[in-house]
């Protein structure tokens, strides 16, 4: 099993900055793929962004892609989503998700466990 624990919930304005963190545990964290989803009200889930588990291989989705930076500390056991030049419409409910590999998370299957969220809010 493995816990994944979601911080960095915030309200920004328009243009503004916010990282996010998910510590792992239950599980060697080198040997996880990690990522991270995002859901607003009334709106399917949506990928954001994933992270092999050397950490060597990155991926984005197409609405957040060259605004947004995931990386993750072997040392912390912790994955980040650095996001800049925010947006109102990124505002959602940010999920952590881990799996086999970055490119299954990319695409949305084989995601063996979820954080609980944590809500990103952008004022126009």
């Amino acid at each position: 099993q493995v816990q994944l624990v979601e911080s960095g919930e915030g309200l920004v304005q328009d243009g503004g900055s916010l990282r996010l963190s998910c510590v792992a545990s239950g599980r060697t964290f080198s040997s996880i793929a990690m990522g991270w989803f995002r859901q607003a009200p009334g709106n399917e889930r949506e990928f954001v962004a994933a992270i092999s588990r050397s950490g060597a291989a990155t991926y984005y989705g197409d609405g957040v892609k060259g605004r947004v930076t995931i990386s993750r500390d072997s040392d912390k056991n912790t994955m980040y989503l650095q996001m800049n030049s925010l947006k109102p419409e990124d505002t959602a409910v940010y999920y952590c998700a881990a799996g086999r590999s970055a490119a299954t998370i990319a695409g949305g299957k084989e995601i063996a466990y979820w954080g609980q969220g944590t809500q990103v809010t952008v004022s126009s």
